[in-house]
């Protein structure tokens, strides 16, 4: 099979020029083509008179004979050799087990590790303490219409994990080695998700899309022998002689050799559990910080020149490192989205972002946040949850400052160090009520001072960032897990049979590394111990 490296396209184009514009590059006929698929797809901005869409497709011939030719005329620049990655993976484990595996947590981690599980005959049994996806999201907009927050129902729990209510972002650093993430990818496609997130270079499905996508990969690992309980909040573990033996419950104990803890990054209860009974963690460097909201025609303009309003909304990724050291960056970008409340505890607040498929509301948003290390965590610096405290204080800080609201300040008023009292012409597009008043309330001066020197320097690469009338919203402070729990080549704690596993446990950062955490972690099982029958 050869791949073709640069396909480049007008913005205008349609699926079937794609084989005309593959054909003359390599001088052939369009029936010489037997299968062309584009793997990867980017929208290439450089040159604003010049703006494009550049492929990478894989394509195969009617006659295989010809490709030596055509390796031999082509530069390699422009086409080369490749065999597809194709994902692989076998039971192979002879260790009975005489229980079900367990898996706690039913974001993507939770999901891809039971799913794989369930294709593999083990019958998972999968417990989430939030609602399924329909009753949860009825609790989260009555949450942000009312303020009336449910504890094991919100934006961080329930069915699909914290990224349901997100942009349902793809992108991942990861590379792909193994084709886990191609594997992942077309399980979505699978389930309900656009074709195009297997090759768009950004790929994202859409908080709205998502739903439906999570709800049918449920409803398959089910059908597989798989079973998911939610309302289910584990809130211990039966270790003996170092071994996971049992899952508590409420009001009901479950007898297990396997435990997967894909718990996300935002339970704190159960660190604390673990803590108790010294199962291994460390603390682990996160960011926080604030969401900022342009209008999303000044993001278009400032991305795509006079092409603005002709292309999809543009996104931006934006780093800087300040005369203090520290790395401040933008995370999370939802083009044409909200600022959503995505707060998880009484009198503690938190913000995120997310995004439907159309991405077509007024704002861009973005986290901007600034690098913290458990040298900043205060005090208690030997404690392993010194982390969870260090974000507890800003959410609750946040909480008061916004009197239960989204705090929020115009970039301007930050910069001379003033309450906003009024909005400029960028009105906040948020899921909760805001308030506006000062998030050098809520924020240490550190990361104050980082973002005042950060804003201006992306405003040198997007003209219009550092607007005054640019709104921040606070605070963001859960981009990722505070701590790591250990686990080592065969991805297993030192407790025997408790697995963890994504982004709670400090290995992934999103839905695509999360989900393939959770595929990796199911692979480790399956080649220790044999499925019940």
């Amino acid at each position: 099979m050869l791949r073709i490296l640069q396909l480049k396209l007008n913005l205008n184009h349609k699926t079937e020029d794609l084989k005309k514009k593959a054909a003359k590059l390599l001088g052939i006929r369009e029936e010489d083509i037997r299968e062309l698929r584009p793997v990867k797809c980017s929208l290439d901005a450089r040159k604003k008179e010049d703006i494009h869409y550049s492929y990478v497709c894989e394509i195969e011939l009617c006659n295989p004979g010809l490709e030596n030719k055509l390796l031999k005329r082509i530069k390699p620049q422009l086409l080369i050799r490749a065999e597809r990655i194709r994902y692989q993976h076998a039971a192979t484990g002879t260790k009975p087990l005489l229980h079900r595996p367990v898996i706690i947590g039913a974001g993507p981690a939770g999901l891809f590790c039971a799913y794989r599980l369930a294709l593999e005959g083990y019958q998972p049994l999968l417990l989430e303490q939030g609602a399924e996806i329909t009753e949860r999201t009825k609790a989260v907009e009555k949450f942000w219409s009312t303020g009336e927050l449910d504890l094991s129902t919100n934006v961080q729990f329930g069915e699909g994990g914290a990224g349901t209510f997100s942009d349902g972002k793809l992108n991942t650093m990861v590379k792909e080695t193994s084709g886990r993430i191609s594997y992942m990818l077309e399980t979505f496609v699978a389930f309900g998700a656009p074709a195009e997130i297997t090759y768009k270079n950004k790929p994202h499905i859409g908080t709205d899309c998502l739903r439906d996508v999570i709800t049918n990969l449920r409803r398959e690992i089910c059908r597989l022998g798989g079973e998911v309980r939610f309302h289910s909040k584990v809130t211990d573990f039966l270790i003996e002689q170092n071994k996971i033996t049992g899952v508590k419950l409420e009001e009901e104990i479950i007898p297990c050799e396997v435990v997967v803890l894909a718990i996300g990054h935002s339970a704190r209860d159960t660190f604390s559990v673990l803590k108790k009974h010294k199962v291994p963690m460390s603390k682990k460097a996160f960011a926080v910080g604030v969401r900022i909201e342009h209008k999303q025609e000044t993001i278009d303009r400032a991305q795509y020149g006079t092409a603005a309003g002709k292309l999809p909304a543009a996104d931006y990724k934006l780093t800087h490192t300040a005369a203090n050291g520290r790395g401040v960056y933008s995370f999370c970008m939802c083009p044409g989205g909200f600022v959503v409340n995505a707060s998880s505890e009484e009198e503690r607040l938190t913000v995120n972002g997310m995004s439907n498929h159309a991405r077509n509301e007024r704002n861009a948003n973005s986290a901007l946040i600034v690098t913290v290390t458990p040298e900043d965590f205060g005090n208690d610096t030997q404690d392993v949850l010194a982390g969870v405290e260090f974000q507890r204080r800003l959410e609750h800080a946040a909480y008061v400052a916004g009197n239960g609201k989204i705090p929020i300040q115009l970039y301007g008023d930050l910069l001379n160090h003033r309450p906003s009292v009024t909005i400029g012409e960028i009105i906040p597009n948020t899921k909760g009520q805001y308030q506006l008043t000062s998030l050098e309330k809520c924020l240490p001066a550190f990361i104050t001072e980082t973002l005042l020197e950060g804003i201006p320097a992306f405003d040198r690469k997007i003209p219009g960032f550092a607007s005054e009338e640019a709104v921040l919203l606070g605070v963001e402070a859960r981009t990722s897990s505070p701590v790591r729990i250990e686990r080592g080549e065969e991805l297993m704690s030192v407790v025997e049979g408790l697995y963890p596993c994504g982004e709670g446990a400090g290995y992934a950062g999103g839905i695509t590394s999360a989900a393939v955490d959770g595929i990796r972690v199911s692979e480790k099982i399956t080649e220790r111990y044999r499925a019940m029958r």
